[in-house]
């Protein structure tokens, strides 16, 4: 075959139409091989006048000669034209145009590349455009990693509004920081005295403040664009599924759950003491409702406020409870100053018969102290109402609301421990605390205004408290359906579940209304997630310098918060047993 007849039959064979392909180019067929530049001097190709696109460097298109230089005229801004579909799409899912990792752009093609056939990479255009001109520029593309966000979130509780603010975030973590268990601060103090209850009450403030800032700086990741909008999520993002489940999932939700039956104990046994208070015991004492019959009231309260659909509209509600948590720690505190010491109150520790009998109350006095400051497992919950991208990340409102709010809480904590066991000193009781020694010591000496006022505000901020404590629970069973379903859960389904909850933390209250006195195995169950794993976390994602400050601190914090842990759990368990403990299934006092 001559070379006249060679043009003559590819000039035959059918041009298939191309979107960006200059129309004078032609295209051999699929079956017929491409000739090597170097033997084929005489192909015919377009006049060397017209200029070349990118297109032509695929390897279907023939190739000019190579002695014809390429123009500037190769490199316009056409190659980074798109459809509009993918300026506009929904989904930040990665595509060419969208593309962080580079500036080399792959030549678009439908026609399918016969194998053994590839284009050199020298031969890729490079975009010589500067960044801070296109519309995916270096701002953008951060502000992209910033907002990518899970579709799903848009669905659940905890996510489903992000137009929160530095002060929703103190009205949470206000309401969340401070609750009934400071009431028995004192108590811990009767086991260690003034020294060091001061000692370990002022470390265990620091401890728990500086991993809430570790909390809140791991919120957001500014290299994978991922929001860790959930404590348990951030715990398997940074450690495995499987560990998760291990180490996480019980004591996480057990502070959600088992907060929330706590709650319903306090706040029915609450609801009993204010009705006797204002009926001044005369005209309540034909038929007064049990203590069963208090807890259904207080948990159909709870319920009914928990139709609310998301943690930003309990905004208000978490406003009102911290407003009644600081009152009533304010009553308590100062009523019992007013009153002055107890006569033949005595300050020197309370010591057992035994050397192990003294190491584990002083064990189990930590874990109260511990238990003291909680919320830490609904601190990355609450950052996630909040937006965020590049020039105004969340973590910036969050720290700030955290700061204002745990002003607030040493204000309450320290005074009512101090104040408290200066009034009672050994004889506070060990259930009920403050509140419990208001009535037993000062019931008749106090105002009934006073006493009235106080309860009030316990019971309001015990169902405010539940709110937020039983959010992570329905956002997690909640979370099943829209995976399964694929689509949010309808407004019936969420009362549903949220009735459901309520009711089950009722039963549980019911069965097993001891759990109060707990207080010191509760606080060790829990501690972990206060102490400990926000510096393991620390360490694995930011991965700091090895014997650096910060690796030696974060080590040192996350392997003593482990260890007293196991420790104070053995204490408290020693302590049950050793001093016995009022046990009454199904029958609430």
């Amino acid at each position: 075959m001559n070379m006249g007849d060679h043009h003559s039959e590819v000039s035959s064979t059918p041009i298939t139409p191309r979107p960006a392909m200059t129309p004078r180019l032609s295209t051999p067929p699929m079956s017929a091989p491409i000739t090597p530049r170097t033997k084929t001097p005489m192909v015919s190709t377009p006049p060397v006048s017209t200029p070349i696109t990118p297109r032509t460097m695929t390897p279907m298109v023939s190739t000019p000669p190579v002695s014809t230089p390429i123009t500037p005229r190769l490199m316009t801004p056409p190659i980074i034209s798109a459809p509009p579909s993918q300026f506009h799409s929904p989904s930040l899912s990665r595509s060419p145009l969208l593309s962080f990792g580079g500036d080399h752009v792959e030549p678009a093609s439908k026609t399918p590349r016969s194998r053994g056939s590839r284009t050199p990479s020298f031969l890729t255009p490079i975009i010589r455009t500067p960044r801070f001109i296109t519309p995916l520029g270096s701002p953008i593309r951060k502000a992209l990693r910033l907002t990518k966000l899970d579709p799903q979130d848009a669905w659940l509780p905890i996510t489903e509004s992000r137009n929160g603010n530095a002060y929703y975030a103190a009205f949470h973590t206000l309401s969340s920081g401070i609750g009934i268990q400071a009431l028995v601060l004192p108590v811990a103090f009767t086991i260690l005295g003034w020294t060091w209850g001061m000692i370990c009450l002022v470390a265990a403030f620091i401890w728990q403040l500086y991993t809430l800032h570790l909390l809140v700086q791991l919120h957001e990741s500014t290299e994978t664009g991922m929001r860790f909008s959930r404590y348990l999520q951030l715990f398997n993002a940074t450690f495995g599924e499987k560990m998760g489940n291990i180490f996480a999932i019980f004591p996480i939700m057990y502070l959600s759950g088992g907060t929330c039956v706590a709650l319903i104990i306090i706040g029915g046994g609450t609801m009993k003491q204010f009705y006797l208070t204002i009926c001044g015991g005369v005209a309540c004492t034909a038929n007064p409702p049990t203590t069963v019959e208090w807890y259904l009231i207080f948990t159909c309260a709870a319920v009914l406020l928990s139709q609310l659909p998301n943690l930003n509209s309990i905004a208000g509600v978490s406003l009102i409870g911290a407003i009644t948590a600081v009152g009533y720690c304010t009553f308590l505190w100062v009523a019992s100053v007013a009153h002055g010491k107890l006569p033949g109150v005595s300050y020197d520790p309370i010591r057992a018969s035994t050397e192990v009998g003294r190491v584990f109350n002083v064990l189990n006095a930590v874990g109260i102290i511990a238990f003291a400051f909680r919320g830490h497992n609904l601190i990355l919950e609450i950052q996630a109402t909040m937006p965020s991208d590049e020039k105004h990340p969340s973590h910036v409102p969050m720290w700030k609301g955290v700061k204002f709010s745990y002003t607030l809480i040493a204000m309450c904590l320290f005074p009512l421990a101090i104040g408290g066991y200066w009034a009672y000193g050994q004889m506070i009781p060990e259930d009920g605390g403050m509140l419990a020694a208001l009535f037993q010591f000062h019931g008749r000496s106090t105002s009934q205004a006073i006493l009235g006022l106080t309860c009030l505000f316990v019971i309001i901020n015990a169902v405010s408290s539940f709110q937020i404590y039983g959010m992570p629970t329905f956002d997690d069973i909640e979370s099943k359906y829209t995976m399964r379903m694929r689509k949010a859960c309808p407004r019936w389904l969420r009362a549903v579940i949220r009735t459901l909850f309520g009711f089950g933390c009722f039963l549980m209250a019911v069965a097993v209304p001891f759990v109060s006195n707990l207080a010191g195995l509760i606080g060790g169950l829990a501690l972990p997630v206060t102490l400990a794993y926000p510096c393991f976390l620390w360490l694995k994602i930011k991965k700091p310098k090895m014997y650096s400050p910060r690796w030696l601190i974060n080590w040192g914090l996350g392997t003593l918060g482990m260890g007293l842990s196991a420790i104070v759990v053995a204490a408290s368990l020693y302590v049950v047993i050793d001093t016995g403990l009022h046990v009454s299934f199904f029958n609430p006092q």
